[in-house]
């Protein structure tokens, strides 16, 4: 890849600057439908190798989609990974234009995996997802409120509550409706949920934030999700091993599952009491039935087997 064109785009609400390596050529366009539009047959022209832009919780999605619909190579990449390459590279300053440049380098060295964008009803699933998660931290956060609250203040958090809880309903129905009208998602969500301990929310989360799943090896997919343990060794000092990054939503959806697998589901359960009987910390140990339950269900996805608790999987 280093001897390839590569375009770096810094991507913020308003705009979308580019920089292409090794050229130097740069160009700024707004982000909204015109500006895409001209960004695409700018970089149509410019024929790179890549096309690399940042994760910016949103903003990016438009962007990504025109530009992968007009065949160019795209990798939408975390933007931890490009700072710390910045870092590594002395570059500690910050501008749309640096960063750009930054964006560009990095896939230019480590020539990032090109994403595979979501459909529109993929996209559209992950945000009715994505907000009902929203609606229960707030209600969480009024119930917080409620026990606390002195007087008058009480009815108006209580009407907020029931607010929540009816707006939490209606996202639930939007979600059955939506996974109802496609017989794939229907039959996939039915899979997962076959496995004791995943239920309807956690199989949502996964279908919605986890399009992998089924298409990676075992070690790719826990990598994926941030539930792959890294060494923290150096020299003589031995440490522990700590997961870090992937998809927040995805292992919260997973956590949830394994409380429930430790104490429903018999292989889950055994192994949970075997880690914790000889000595492991209950949050490692909660940890590695995290793993061990991905991976299951990463293998039933790929062969298309439902969960039997007797014989493993069994094919359908």
């Amino acid at each position: 890849m280093s001897e390839s064109k590569v375009v770096g785009i810094d991507v913020s609400k308003a705009r979308l600057d580019s920089m292409a390596v090794p050229d130097g050529e740069c160009f700024s366009e707004t982000n909204d439908e015109l500006g895409i539009v001209a960004l695409v047959r700018r970089l149509q022209a410019l024929e790179p190798g890549l096309v690399v832009m940042e994760a910016t919780g949103g903003y990016e999605t438009a962007a990504a989609i025109a530009i992968a619909a007009a065949g160019l190579r795209l990798a939408v990449v975390n933007p931890r990974q490009v700072r710390d390459f910045a870092k590594a590279s002395g570059i500690l300053a910050k501008t749309d234009a640096l960063d750009a440049r930054v964006i560009a380098q990095f896939g230019q060295a480590i020539d990032p995996q090109v994403s595979d964008l979501a459909d529109d009803d993929t996209r559209e699933l992950r945000a009715i997802v994505a907000r009902r998660g929203q609606l229960v931290v707030m209600r969480t956060q009024e119930k917080n409120r409620l026990a606390m609250a002195l007087g008058s203040v009480r009815k108006p958090i209580k009407e907020h509550i029931e607010f929540l809880d009816k707006a939490i309903a209606d996202a639930d129905i939007d979600l059955t409706a939506k996974l109802r009208s496609s017989p794939a998602w229907k039959a996939k969500e039915d899979l997962l949920r076959s496995y004791k301990g995943v239920g309807p929310v956690n199989a949502r989360t996964m279908l919605a934030d986890l399009p992998e799943l089924g298409r990676l090896n075992r070690k790719q997919i826990a990598a994926l999700v941030g539930i792959a343990p890294f060494n923290c060794d150096s020299g003589k000092f031995k440490g522990q091993r700590h997961i870090w990054g992937g998809r927040a939503r995805v292992r919260s959806a997973l956590f949830m599952a394994a409380r429930s697998a430790v104490r429903f589901n018999p292989t889950i359960k055994v192994f949970y009491e075997g880690l914790i009987n000889r000595g492991k910390p209950q949050k490692v140990a909660m940890v590695a039935c995290m793993r061990k339950m991905l991976i299951t269900l990463n293998a039933m996805v790929k062969a298309q087997t439902h969960w039997n608790p007797e014989h493993g999987c069994q094919r359908t």
